[in-house]
C-alpha cells in the first residue's frame, strides 16, 4: 500500500459531526428499518466516510480508535449488498460474510450487532465461532447454512482444516480490530485464512494504528484499498470522577456491593450489555437490601416511565440498565454510574457516563474491567482524552465498620423519634422474669431480632493454603534452605511451572494463546517463556485470581493438562538432546527473541506489537478443540 494513498481525516477537514442522515447513505430500506428501530439516525464520522465507498465495492482500510462505531461502519454496507444479492439469486446457504476479531468478547459483540442490523432480511443467520465453546453448535450452524460468520482466527482456521467453514462463495471480508489481532500474535493465522478466501472479493481492514505489519497485508490482500482516518472527538465531563475496578466477572456482585456500602450515592444507574442481565442484577442487589429496579427494551414504555419517576422521586436508588433502554434518560440525582460490563465502544461509554454529573453537580463514574478488557480501557482514554484512575476494592474492615455505623445510626434514630413506651414495658417485664440474663444480652438479642436473620458484619471465605504452601512453611520451620531458583522474574511477577513441554511438542504460541484466552493476561503481563523436555517455565504477574487458577487448571494444550503452579526453582535435568529452549523477553526493549528445538521459532517485537511463531518445518498455531470432554484444548 503505497503512502500517498487518499487519507480522508474527517475531524481535521471537518471538524463538526456530519450532518447527513443513514438514510441519505443509500442503504437498503430494510437495513434502514433495523436503524430506526435502534434509533439511529446520523453516522458517526467513521461510518459516514466508509459506507459510501464500501456500498461502492471499494476496499476500505479504517484507522479509527475502538468506539467510534466501526462495527456499523462495515456491517451495513455489507448487509445492504447482501440483501440485494439475495433478490437476485436467494438466500444464501454458504458464508458471504467473513469477520475476524481478535477476542470471543469482541466476536459475540459483532455477531449480535449483525443480528440486530439484519432485523428484516429474511432467512438470514449469524454465527460466532471462537476458542473455549463446544464445536458441535458450531457446526451445526455452518452446515444449516450461516450467511455471516465472525469468529476468532484460532477458531476459523480449524474449521477451515476440517473442512466444516466453505469460503468459496465469500463476498466480504472483514478484519477488525486488526492491529490488537497482530499484536496477539495471530499475523500467521490472519494470512492463511486470507490465503483460503476467494480472489474476488470486498476486504474492509479496521485498526486503531498502522503498523508495518497492517500496511503489508492490506498491500498484500486489498484492491487499490482507500484509506479514511478519523479521530475519535470524544469527551467527557470535567466534573465526573472516573475510576477503574480490576476484578473477574464471578466477583463484580461482590465488588459493587463493598463500593455501595462503602461510599455515599444518592442514585445510582449500573449498565450491563444483555436485557437478562439487568433482571438477574436488579434482583441479585434486592436480594441484598438495596432499592434496585430494571428497565431494558422489553419492558413497556408505561412500566418504564414508571421506574424512572420512581428513581427520579427516590423510592428506589439503583437503576440497572442496558444502553438502548437508557438512552434519553435524564435524571439529576444520578450520583454513580457504575459500568458493570465494560462498552465495547467509546461512544457508548461517554453516553453512559454522561447521565451523571448533571445540573452543575459532582459524578463518579466506576467501570469494572477483567484483565482481558484492558486494551477497551486503553481506548476509552485515548477517545476521551482523559485518564481513568484504578481504585481499590474497600477493604472488609470498612465495610464493616460502615455497617456498623449504619446500625447504631437507627439505635439512635429509634430512640429520639419513635415512642417506646410499649416495647420498654415488654422489655422490662422479660428482664424481671429472667433475672439471670445481662441485660447487654437482651439488648443483643433485639438487635439480631431486627437484623431479620441477615449477619450484621461481611466475612470472606477462608481459603486454605495449598500443598506447595504447606511443604514450603513447613520447610521454613525446620530451617531447611529451600530449593535453588534457576530463573528471577520481574518485581511484581513470578515464575510458574506448566507440565508440558517439547517432548509435548508445544509452542511458544500455543502458551501465549492458552494464557491470554483461559487466563485473561494480555500480551505485556505474559513474560519470559521458557520450554524445557518435560516443562515450560513461564513469568507472570505474582498476584493471580481465584478464577484465574480455577480456569488454567482445567487448561489443556495438545490433549495434555498444564497443571499450572508457583515454580519450586528445582533444577531440571538436563535435555537429552542438548538443545534447550530459551527466551528473550523484549520487556521494555524493542526486540525479544525466542530459540526452541526442531520446528521451533519465535520472534516477539512488543515495541511494534509483533509475534511471529513458528521454525523450520514447524507450524504453530493453537486451537480449542474440546478434546476433554468440551474443556479447551490448545
Amino acid at each position: 500500500m503505497s503512502s500517498d494513498m487518499p487519507v480522508n481525516t474527517n475531524d481535521n477537514q471537518n471538524p463538526e459531526e456530519p450532518t447527513v442522515l443513514f438514510s441519505e447513505l443509500g442503504l437498503d430500506a430494510r437495513v434502514l428499518a433495523a436503524l430506526a428501530d435502534l434509533g439511529y439516525e446520523k453516522p458517526s464520522p467513521i461510518q459516514a466516510a466508509t459506507i459510501p465507498m464500501l456500498l461502492e465495492g471499494r476496499d476500505v482500510v479504517g484507522l479509527a480508535q475502538t468506539g467510534t462505531g466501526k462495527t456499523a461502519a462495515f456491517a451495513l454496507p455489507a448487509l445492504s449488498r447482501m440483501a440485494e444479492l439475495a433478490d437476485t439469486n436467494g438466500p444464501a446457504r454458504t458464508p458471504q460474510i467473513l469477520v475476524l476479531a481478535p477476542t470471543r468478547e469482541l466476536a459475540l459483540q459483532v455477531a449480535e450487532a449483525f443480528t440486530s442490523y439484519a432485523k428484516y432480511l429474511p432467512d438470514f443467520t449469524v454465527l460466532p465461532v471462537y476458542g473455549g465453546s463446544p464445536y458441535g453448535p458450531q457446526l451445526n450452524g455452518l452446515r444449516r447454512g450461516a450467511q455471516v460468520v465472525v469468529g476468532t482466527p484460532g477458531r476459523v482456521i480449524d474449521h477451515i482444516n476440517k473442512g466444516s467453514l466453505d469460503l468459496s462463495n465469500l463476498q466480504y471480508v472483514v478484519l477488525d480490530e486488526a492491529d490488537e489481532m497482530l499484536r496477539m500474535g495471530f499475523a500467521e493465522e490472519v494470512d492463511k485464512i486470507l490465503e483460503a478466501t476467494p480472489e474476488e472479493k470486498q476486504v474492509a481492514l479496521f485498526s486503531a494504528t498502522m503498523p508495518r505489519t497492517i500496511r503489508r497485508i492490506a498491500s498484500e490482500y486489498l484492491r487499490d484499498p482507500q484509506e479514511v482516518a478519523v479521530k475519535s472527538k470524544q469527551s467527557t465531563g470535567t466534573n465526573i470522577t472516573q475510576r477503574y475496578l480490576q476484578v473477574m466477572g464471578a466477583h463484580k456482585l461482590d465488588a459493587m456491593t463493598r463500593i455501595l456500602e462503602s461510599e455515599e450515592f444518592d442514585g445510582v444507574i449500573t449498565f450491563v450489555r444483555t436485557k437478562m442481565a439487568t433482571e438477574d442484577l436488579a434482583d441479585k442487589l434486592k436480594a441484598r437490601g438495596f432499592t434496585a429496579a430494571a428497565i431494558n427494551g422489553d419492558i413497556p414504555q408505561q412500566q418504564r416511565e414508571r421506574t424512572v419517576e420512581n428513581l427520579r422521586s427516590g423510592k428506589i436508588d439503583i437503576l440497572v440498565a442496558t444502553d438502548v433502554a437508557a438512552r434519553g434518560l435524564d435524571v439529576e440525582r444520578i450520583s454513580h454510574v457504575i459500568n458493570f460490563d465494560i462498552p465495547h465502544d467509546t461512544e457508548s461509554y461517554v453516553h453512559r457516563i454522561g447521565r451523571t454529573g448533571r445540573a452543575g453537580r459532582s459524578g463518579d463514574a466506576i467501570l469494572f474491567m477483567t484483565p482481558r478488557e484492558k486494551y477497551l480501557l486503553r481506548a476509552i482514554e485515548k477517545a476521551t482524552r482523559q485518564p481513568v484512575t484504578q481504585m481499590q476494592l474497600p477493604s472488609l474492615d470498612s465495610v464493616n465498620n460502615r455497617r456498623i455505623q449504619k446500625f447504631t445510626d437507627r439505635i439512635d434514630q429509634t430512640i429520639s423519634g419513635q415512642d417506646l413506651t410499649t416495647f420498654r414495658e415488654i422489655v422490662e417485664k422479660f428482664a424481671a422474669d429472667h433475672e439471670d440474663l445481662d441485660q447487654l444480652e437482651i439488648a443483643a438479642a433485639l438487635a439480631l431480632m431486627a437484623q431479620g436473620g441477615r449477619p450484621l458484619l461481611m466475612t470472606e471465605p477462608v481459603i486454605p493454603p495449598s500443598k506447595k504452601a504447606r511443604m514450603d512453611r513447613d520447610r521454613a520451620d525446620r530451617g531447611e534452605r529451600g530449593p535453588r531458583a534457576r530463573k528471577t522474574a520481574a518485581e511484581g511477577n513470578a515464575m510458574y511451572r506448566l507440565a508440558i513441554g517439547r517432548r509435548n511438542r508445544v509452542q511458544p504460541g500455543s502458551i501465549v494463546g492458552a494464557l491470554a484466552n483461559e487466563g485473561g493476561f494480555n500480551s505485556s503481563e505474559i513474560g519470559g517463556i521458557e520450554i524445557r523436555s518435560d516443562h515450560t517455565l513461564v513469568e507472570l504477574p505474582a498476584e493471580l485470581s481465584k478464577d484465574q487458577w480455577r480456569a488454567l487448571s482445567k487448561t489443556r494444550i495438545g490433549g495434555e493438562l498444564i497443571s499450572m503452579e508457583l515454580d519450586s526453582g528445582r533444577k531440571p535435568r538436563r535435555d537429552d538432546d542438548g538443545d534447550r529452549g530459551g527466551y528473550r523477553g523484549g520487556r521494555g526493549g524493542d526486540r525479544g527473541g525466542f530459540r526452541g528445538g526442531r520446528g521451533g521459532g519465535f520472534n516477539d517485537r512488543r515495541g511494534g506489537g509483533e509475534k511471529r511463531f513458528g521454525g523450520r518445518g514447524g507450524k504453530d498455531r493453537f486451537s480449542d478443540s474440546g478434546r476433554s470432554g468440551g474443556r479447551r484444548d490448545y
